[in-house]
């Protein structure tokens, strides 16, 4: 399955009392790589996030923001910072008295200095997982969904260049065919023009030393592999399961195969098709770095 690495989802989900945004932003990456930000006091529900997530998606860089609110906050959620509150009070009526002030201290002059603040009450994780857990969930599945998506359009541009590839590899099977003519042939136009004639070619160590050169040239096996590969590159493409990396694999392989190939002959129109091919296999392994 051609699945990208590259998506955004955004999901929303109250279960009263608690409401969660989940926001995940994702990449490509070797390995399934998480960073996670939640809203303080839940860190106890990273290891558990995590862990739903590794379960839904095995490679990407993933950017994850949980924010959790309580939907009904209760007046036990606030405390007030009594010495605080006292000292600035004090203070307050000192500069009063000092100065002649005739300005009462307010409750909004006290709330402003910071005394009433947020108490430091457990968190209730149980009622918290119960919104966190669907909420990722559905943000993964909608993660996935663009994944999958992008993935079509992706495989639909890696097919039409591995048919590319194909037919050019089909091209350098016609064209190695007769590489022993090739060679005799090329072996007496450089002997010829060596000599200038003068000396007779013997036709028989002619045709043994064209027949030396074209089985040290011989490329039938690379051929046979490189069809292989495409073979299974195609295999990997269908499977239900993430190809990334097999797919990065047999591309290097492939590519191995053509190079070999380009080495071993020196028949122009094959050099020319193996160029053709690295050009197409590049343009696949951009595609192939960001597929999980």
């Amino acid at each position: 399955m051609i699945l990208s690495m590259t998506a955004f989802s955004c999901t929303k989900l109250t279960v009263s009392p608690i409401s969660v945004n989940c926001e995940i932003r994702a990449c490509n990456s070797k390995s399934l790589d998480i960073s996670l930000r939640i809203t303080s006091g839940y860190s106890a529900l990273e290891e558990k996030i995590k862990a739903l997530i590794s379960e839904m998606i095995s490679r990407g860089r993933l950017d994850i923001l949980i924010q959790i609110s309580e939907t009904a906050v209760s007046p036990a959620a606030f405390e007030i910072d009594e010495p605080r509150a006292l000292a600035y009070y004090q203070v307050l009526t000192e500069i009063n008295e000092r100065f002649s002030l005739k300005s009462s201290v307010s409750l909004q002059m006290m709330a402003d200095a910071g005394i009433i603040k947020p108490s430091e009450s457990e968190k209730n994780m149980n009622a918290a997982w119960a919104a966190v857990q669907p909420c990722t969930c559905a943000a993964v599945c909608e993660l996935v969904a663009m994944r999958r998506q992008e993935g079509e359009y992706m495989a639909g541009d890696i097919r039409t260049r591995l048919e590319v590839i194909e037919n050019q590899l089909a091209r350098i099977e016609m064209e190695s065919e007769g590489l022993v003519a090739f060679y005799q042939e090329r072996l007496i136009r450089r002997i010829q023009k060596i000599t200038q004639g003068i000396v007779d070619i013997d036709p028989g160590r002619m045709a043994q030393e064209a027949a030396f050169l074209a089985d040290r040239s011989d490329i039938s096996e690379e051929i046979v592999r490189a069809r292989s590969h495409i073979l299974q590159f195609r295999q990997f493409m269908d499977a239900p399961e993430p190809a990334g990396r097999k797919l990065n694999f047999l591309l290097q392989e492939m590519n191995r195969e053509f190079n070999t190939m380009g080495s071993k002959t020196e028949n122009a129109s094959v050099s020319y098709c193996v160029v053709e091919v690295k050009t197409e296999l590049e343009k696949i392994r951009e595609q192939v770095q960001n597929i999980e």
